[in-house]
């Protein structure tokens, strides 16, 4: 049996509002649960002490059963001292010019980078 602390999403179209659950991986994300450990409502600010409930000591129980909580549970759990901060994944190269344009753009600044002494 694989566990996980994830969150599953209750609230209307719109206005979410997450259960924080232990629950069995193969279950489904709003489906069975073990345990509720607490909440999280994205619609408070971050600095209201509503916005995240969590019942620290059922927390640790299941930590030391062996339940793996997902990313955002563990940025939760490393704001109330849990557990350390989880490793933050490298941004992709997608957004970057592919090789042509960066040796095209490469070339445009070396010209530039020419004529800006002989102009001067």
């Amino acid at each position: 049996m694989s566990l996980k602390i994830r969150l599953a999403r209750g609230g209307a179209k719109k206005r979410p509002f997450y259960r924080i659950v232990v629950a069995e991986s193969r279950f489904a994300r709003d489906g069975k649960f073990v345990e509720r450990i607490g909440s999280y409502n994205p619609m408070l600010a971050k600095d209201d002490a509503g916005r995240i409930v969590l019942d620290t000591e059922r927390a640790k129980y299941w930590l030391s059963k062996g339940a793996l909580p997902t990313e955002r549970v563990q940025h939760f759990f490393a704001k109330a001292g849990l557990m350390g901060e989880p490793k933050r994944h490298e941004q992709t190269r997608q957004h970057l010019p592919k090789a042509k344009a960066q040796e095209r753009a490469k070339a445009q600044a070396d010209a530039a980078a020419k004529a800006a002494p002989a102009a001067a």
